[in-house]
């Protein structure tokens, strides 16, 4: 997670508030020294983090928090609310035309992402029904428009191309292919360069003043730093950016372009993308990722991951199968390959409360769904015959031995592997038992809650009372 160091250095911070029973000024002083420091090692502007220092500790100071019951709990309340209005306070969504199509212009340097930036854009509207054509506008980079062309074909989106030299009038002749073809939304993937000149900018002008488009997207690679408000000013100065999108999220950056570009430019950073899977663009939603950054979580964010990328009919089944203890080392292989598609198990990990410190505590190991632990047990299953998966008592020595041999793995991993899932099935045993306790218990309740009460309450009371006791009545 790309907020890692900061989330660490911010709960440490937080820690040392939480040992005060009662807050004094001094105490609120040291831990925004604390707060300031990390920001600032996050790579975030130094007048940005000055500034949101300054309105953290007026409203610390200014309101009711030394007297507060829980004095830190407040503090941080505050804090997340000025991180979440720092990066923009609320979403800000895309900027859809009311007749179509809608032009959106993609900008920004050579190698931020722009156009894998694009073809996840594309396919994030086709998901919502839309119908998107991408444009090959770079006509510079060597192979620029062969990597769109590929990106589209994965994305199954149509690439609108001309065998010409001018990148204003592909850009033109785009919206009239976009018009007899019926797509609504028009994609264009535009040049960069290394580093910001005037012939780019003139000619990211002159295809804007083409085309005039509803949406000009900025992509930044998050990984730049302080940099990236540079790039950013530049480019809105030029061209009245929209909106940004911030690729490389879950590199092992500071993060300091994610804080620092909406407070310096005013342009809202619309999405987020992660890896080069070409896999939908996220929304970003600032106050979510505040709570991320603070170690709370992103429950909501999980949520919606999980409800777009797992079948809903194969978790129904999966639920059905574990309630009758019927749950196979195949069906363990279909919701392995279900739950790889989340992404990263560090970034899964750090949308749930509580689990963003799981990762120290495990010594720094990478917890990666897609890692070579994962396709070990893959092969280790996938070299099985289906009655072996669908019963693993039937594994001796001797097919443990030829599933190694197949998987290419050793007959230790086998082992393993089998040991885990069957500890795995007793824990599942044990928790369909403690819920069926609890479901008799809540249905033992129900039942007295029926019965007639006593007219006095006093006397239905008390004998409740009474019925808790060795010596009473019964």
């Amino acid at each position: 997670m790309i907020f890692e160091n900061l989330t660490q250095s911010l709960q440490d911070a937080f820690k040392k508030l939480r040992s005060h029973g009662k807050l004094t000024e001094e105490d609120i002083d040291k831990a925004m020294r604390d707060v300031r420091m990390a920001l600032l090692s996050a790579d975030v502007n130094y007048k940005i983090v000055r500034q949101f220092e300054k309105n953290v500790k007026a409203r610390a100071v200014g309101g009711d928090i030394l007297n507060a019951l829980t004095p830190a709990q407040a503090v941080i309340k505050i804090v997340n609310e000025e991180l979440a209005q720092l990066m923009g306070g609320r979403e800000s969504r895309l900027n859809i035309s009311s007749h179509p199509p809608t032009v959106i212009l993609m900008v920004g340097l050579q190698g931020s992402g722009k156009t894998t930036s694009a073809g996840k854009l594309a396919l994030s509207l086709r998901k919502q029904g839309k119908h998107p054509v991408l444009v090959a506008a770079d006509i510079y980079r060597p192979a620029a428009i062969k990597q769109l062309q590929v990106v589209g074909e994965s994305v199954d989106v149509p690439v609108f191309t001309e065998d010409i030299k001018d990148a204003v009038k592909i850009a033109k002749d785009s919206i009239a292919y976009a018009d007899s073809h019926a797509k609504d939304v028009v994609i264009i993937d535009t040049a960069g360069r290394l580093q910001i000149d005037e012939k780019l900018m003139q000619e990211l002008k002159d295809i804007k003043a083409s085309v005039n488009p509803h949406e000009i997207l900025l992509v930044i690679d998050a990984m730049v730093g302080q940099e990236a408000v540079n790039v950013a000013q530049t480019f809105h100065d030029a061209l009245n950016v929209n909106g940004i999108v911030l690729t490389k999220l879950d590199g092992d950056a500071r993060g300091g372009a994610a804080l620092s570009v909406k407070a310096a430019t005013g342009c809202p950073i619309k999405f987020v993308g992660m890896g080069e899977k070409l896999e939908p663009l996220e929304v970003f939603h600032p106050d979510r990722m505040a709570s991320r950054i603070l170690g709370m979580g992103d429950v909501l964010s999980l949520i919606e991951k999980a409800q777009s990328t797992i079948d809903s009919k194969t978790a129904e089944k999966m639920v059905k199968k574990l309630k009758t203890d019927e749950f196979t080392l195949a069906d363990f292989l279909e919701q392995l390959q279900q739950i790889k598609k989340l992404g990263s198990l560090n970034d899964i990990l750090g949308m749930i409360p509580g689990f963003s410190g799981l990762k120290k505590k495990l010594g720094g190991v990478d917890l990666d769904l897609d890692g070579k632990e994962v396709r070990h047990m893959e092969a280790i299953i996938l070299s099985m015959t289906p009655k072996e998966r669908k019963d693993v008592s039937i594994i001796d020595a001797k097919r443990r031995k030829r599933i190694a041999m197949g998987s290419g793995t050793r007959v230790q991993d086998v082992n393993r592997l089998l040991k885990q899932f069957g500890e795995m099935k007793k824990m599942m045993r044990k928790m369909k038992t403690q819920q069926t306790q609890q479901s008799k218990k809540l249905k033992s309740k129900k039942s007295k809650k029926n019965k007639p009460k006593s007219k006095i309450p006093f006397i239905g009371n008390l004998l409740g009372g009474l019925g808790k006791f060795p010596f009473s009545p019964k």
